[in-house]
């Protein structure tokens, strides 16, 4: 049986924990003694604590201090951390990204000043805990990650990632396909994730996309994939991705300039259907983002990231994912502190979000 557990520094939320069970898509007490989270249908939306009333260094350690919930019953939006690092192919860690990117994420406002945007006046979000993956089975955690992914869409639910590598990108994406059918796809990353196969191995965060791309969950015109770079053992390391329609735009491509002109055209191509978000913190550059798996020099910077962000808005996003982050190798927090921001911006970018 599956289990959305909160936050390992949300524990005091209750004695026990909770269990997913995918037949009825509710979240029950598991075990006698265990606090069962309120109803949130027709509940007024959710607010982040504010600072003037509650310092940052107290309370339960939430995505951005919003409420725990065990059920997306009633949300229009829900944060999800997927604590799996297993398909990591360089430096692990990222099993750890979801708890730092919460710590971080307590200096978040609820409002977007630059964009106008006010997400928690639009929408009902809440923090639906961490989906408990089995750390020794990768395919048994993809399983686990779509059976929750199904049932928080299935409820109306957008689903707000904190990951966890790029593999858990591969099953969320089937739970997406499974509601709305092939999705476009903005990716910003270091690398493509189109290898085939590692060692026999058909599925880590090195072949999300070949995976996707092969159970017909993506439509291939409306895919972009953005910040791409690094050295290769081939000559030319894009040529499957633009085989099946593909844009890559290469990091080199982005240096030194704004990217509002490029999310102009991106905006053209996605049009009004459904699109997915998956944004891997390898694609900026180590100097602003050190604490990843697999870092690439000379990558995108924050303000680009925004840029690319932020040119979403308004389009059809039908989910999102921040991945990569691996604590251990970010002694600064700097690279959770920009995927919280970066999540937080991809809430803002949400369809019903109201600007002013």
């Amino acid at each position: 049986m599956l289990r959305l557990l909160t936050s390992s520094c949300a524990r005091v939320l209750g004695s026990g924990v909770v269990t997913w069970r995918p037949s009825v898509g509710l979240l029950s007490p598991g075990r006698p003694g265990t606090r069962q989270a309120s109803d949130v249908s027709g509940a007024s939306h959710h607010q982040p604590s504010s600072a003037e009333s509650l310092v940052q260094l107290v309370g339960i350690c939430s995505m951005m201090r919003l409420p725990l919930r065990s059920s997306p019953e009633g949300l229009d939006a829900a944060f999800i951390g997927v604590p799996l690092d297993t398909g990591t192919s360089n430096r692990p860690g990222a099993r750890f990204g979801p708890r730092r990117i919460r710590e971080e994420s307590a200096m978040l406002g609820a409002v977007n000043p630059s964009t106008g945007a006010l997400p928690f006046q639009s929408l009902r979000v809440a923090d639906l805990g961490n989906v408990n993956v089995n750390l020794y089975n990768l395919q048994d955690s993809c399983r686990l990650i779509q059976e929750v992914y199904q049932n928080v869409i299935a409820a109306g639910c957008i689903p707000l990632t904190l990951g966890g590598d790029h593999t858990i990108t591969y099953p969320i994406l089937q739970a997406v396909a499974k509601k709305h059918g092939p999705v476009g796809l903005v990716h910003v990353g270091a690398h493509t994730n189109t290898t085939d196969k590692t060692l026999g191995e058909k599925v880590h965060h090195r072949t999300v996309f070949r995976r996707s791309v092969d159970e017909g969950l993506l439509d291939c015109k409306r895919v972009v994939q953005i910040g791409i770079r690094g050295s290769s053992l081939t000559l030319d390391p894009y040529r499957y991705s633009r085989s099946q329609g593909f844009r890559v735009v290469l990091a080199e491509d982005c240096w030194m300039k704004s990217l509002v002109p490029l999310m102009a055209e991106i905006r053209q191509q996605m049009a009004d259907k459904p699109l997915y978000i998956s944004f891997g913190i390898d694609a900026l550059d180590p100097a602003y983002a050190p604490g990843t798996g697999t870092p690439e020099i000379a990558g995108l910077t924050p303000s680009q990231a925004l840029e690319i962000i932020r040119g979403c808005q308004g389009l059809n996003v039908v989910g999102c994912d921040l991945v990569e982050v691996s604590p251990p190798y970010d002694l600064s927090g700097n690279t959770a502190l920009l995927a919280a921001n970066l999540l937080f911006e991809m809430l803002c970018a949400l369809p019903k979000v109201t600007t002013v």
